[in-house]
């Protein structure tokens, strides 16, 4: 017998209360100047899912306040704790000093893919950057360590938003093992 898809009032789901009561996955995910708004909420409901710590709106990533953010984010900006910050290597330095892990996602010379994560010390601090020049050489300076998404096809590279949900989730499926 074929699965029966459930109808949306069956689906169980947190009310805001419950969820700011849950223990978030010590994962700090800093988003430096990302262009498009729609990325930004698709990055909320990705971030809302997978129960990630906090978000950090760097450079000019559009703030979570913005229309088109919370059009896509349906909600999650309500949801995922979140803040605009200017400096995002003032930002990175702080969060190394208070002992983050500093990650990027991005192809870079020994980098590893996004499924090998084996000893990570959290918290950690995932940095994505922009769509189409990536983390800036400042941010990559900082990093511990980076991990890529292996591209099978022409392009080498896939939507930012995309990226991020596989990677975090891959962080997520290695916190709870761990």
């Amino acid at each position: 017998m074929p699965p029966r898809k459930l109808k949306h009032e069956e689906i169980e789901r947190f009310s805001l209360d419950e969820i700011r009561g849950i223990k978030k996955m010590p994962l700090y995910v800093l988003l430096s100047d990302i262009r498009s708004s729609y990325n930004v909420g698709s990055i909320f409901r990705t971030s809302d899912a997978a129960g990630i710590s906090k978000l950090f709106l760097c450079g000019y990533t559009p703030s979570g306040d913005k229309k088109e953010v919370k059009k896509t984010a349906l909600g999650s900006v309500e949801s995922v704790e979140w803040e605009s910050v200017g400096d995002s290597v003032e930002l990175v330095t702080r969060l190394k000093k208070e002992g983050y892990t500093i990650c990027a996602l991005e192809i870079a010379e020994g980098s590893i893919t996004y499924n090998q994560l084996q000893k990570i010390n959290f918290p950690v601090c995932l940095i994505i950057g922009n769509e189409i020049f990536g983390v800036k050489e400042e941010l990559m300076n900082l990093c511990d360590f980076a991990i890529e998404i292996p591209q099978h096809g022409i392009k080498q590279s896939i939507n930012v938003a995309v990226a991020y949900g596989i990677a975090a989730f891959s962080f997520r499926e290695f916190w709870e093992k761990s």
